[in-house]
C-alpha cells in the first residue's frame, strides 16, 4: 500500500512535471530541449494478463515528444522490478515515440545501491542500466531564489536532508522563501515537517521562534510560517481546555465530537466554545 513515504516525491512530480528534468541533470543525463513537460499515463499494459503500471510517466514536448521519463521510488529493492522496468520503457518507447529514461529515486543509499544494478537484458549488447537517485544525488537547496524558483526541488531537498547535519540550513532556506511562495506551494512545509523526525522539526521550531520573538510586530510575527506554528500550539491548547471543562463537568463527549474540537484551528470559535463549555448542560449546546 504506497504510503507517503512513498508517495511525496510523485506528489512533487505531479505539481511540477519538469523536476524530473531537473533531478536528472543532477545525475549529468541530459534532457533535449522542450517546451513543456507534461504528466502521462502511467499504465503500460499492452493487451497481455499482467498488468505493468509505473509509479509516474513524464513527456517533454517540443511540439512532438522528444523525451520521456519513467519515474518509480523504491524504498527498498526488489528484485521483481528487474522484469518490469524494461516493459515499462519498451512500452512507453512505442506509444510516445522518442527516446525513454528510467529514473529510480532511493531515499535509502544502501536500496540506491542494489536497484542501480545493471539489468541484463540477454540480448547481445544490451544492458539496461537504471538511473538512481539516492540522497547523495538530490541537491540540497540552501539559496532562497532557487527556493522561490523551483519551490518542489525546496521541499525535496528539505525531506532529504532536513535530519542531515546541514539540515538547518535547508529548512532555513525553505522558512525564507515561505512567504514569497504560493498557498498551494507553502502547502510543501507542512508535507516537509510531517515527514520529517520529531526531533528535528522541534529543534527548528525552537531556533525559529527564538529569532522571531525580537522581530515581533504589533501586528504579530512577521513570518507566515511561525504565525501558523504559533496559531496550531494555541488551537490545540483551547481545544484541550474545552475537552477538560467538559470532562470536570461530567459531559460525555463522543469520539467524533472531540475530533470535531481537536481538528478546529479557528481561534475565535474555540474562544465561544470554552465560554460555552462553562455551562452547557450537553455537548450538543456546545455548537448551537
Amino acid at each position: 500500500m504506497p504510503t507517503q513515504q512513498h508517495e511525496y516525491l510523485l506528489e512533487l512530480v505531479q505539481q511540477r512535471p519538469s523536476l524530473v528534468a531537473t533531478l536528472l541533470a543532477e545525475k549529468g543525463v541530459t534532457v533535449p530541449a522542450y517546451q513543456e513537460a507534461r504528466l502521462d499515463s502511467c499504465d503500460m499494459t499492452e493487451r497481455v494478463p499482467t498488468e505493468y503500471r509505473a509509479d509516474s510517466v513524464v513527456v517533454m514536448v517540443d511540439k512532438n515528444p522528444v523525451s520521456a521519463v519513467v519515474l518509480e521510488v523504491q524504498r527498498e529493492y526488489d528484485h521483481r522490478k528487474t522484469w518490469s522496468w524494461p516493459v515499462y520503457l519498451a512500452t512507453l518507447r512505442g506509444r510516445v515515440k522518442c527516446p525513454c529514461i528510467l529514473l529510480v529515486f532511493c531515499p535509502s543509499r544502501t536500496e540506491a545501491t542494489k536497484c542501480a544494478q545493471p539489468i541484463d537484458m540477454g540480448h547481445p549488447g544490451w544492458t539496461l542500466h537504471p538511473i538512481v537517485l539516492g540522497p547523495d544525488e538530490v541537491p540540497m537547496v540552501t539559496e532562497v531564489d532557487r527556493a522561490i524558483a523551483n519551490p518542489e526541488l525546496m521541499a525535496l531537498s528539505a525531506i532529504v536532508h532536513g535530519a542531515g547535519d546541514d539540515g538547518a540550513k535547508v529548512l532555513q532556506v525553505m522558512h525564507d522563501a515561505h512567504e514569497h511562495l504560493s498557498e498551494e506551494q507553502q502547502s510543501y512545509s507542512d508535507l516537509v515537517l510531517d515527514l520529517l523526525p520529531k526531533d528535528a522539526v522541534n529543534k527548528f521550531k525552537e531556533i525559529q521562534m527564538a529569532i522571531v520573538r525580537e522581530y515581533k510586530t504589533s501586528r504579530g510575527y512577521r513570518s507566515s510560517l511561525v504565525r501558523s506554528w504559533v496559531a496550531a500550539g494555541v488551537a490545540e491548547g483551547e481545544a484541550m481546555a474545552i475537552l477538560r471543562i467538559l470532562s470536570k463537568r461530567g459531559i460525555p463527549v463522543p469520539i467524533e465530537v472531540q475530533e470535531r474540537i481537536l481538528d478546529c484551528i479557528d481561534s475565535e470559535v474555540l474562544e465561544t466554545w470554552i465560554d460555552r463549555a462553562l455551562d452547557v448542560s450537553s455537548v450538543d449546546e456546545l455548537f448551537d
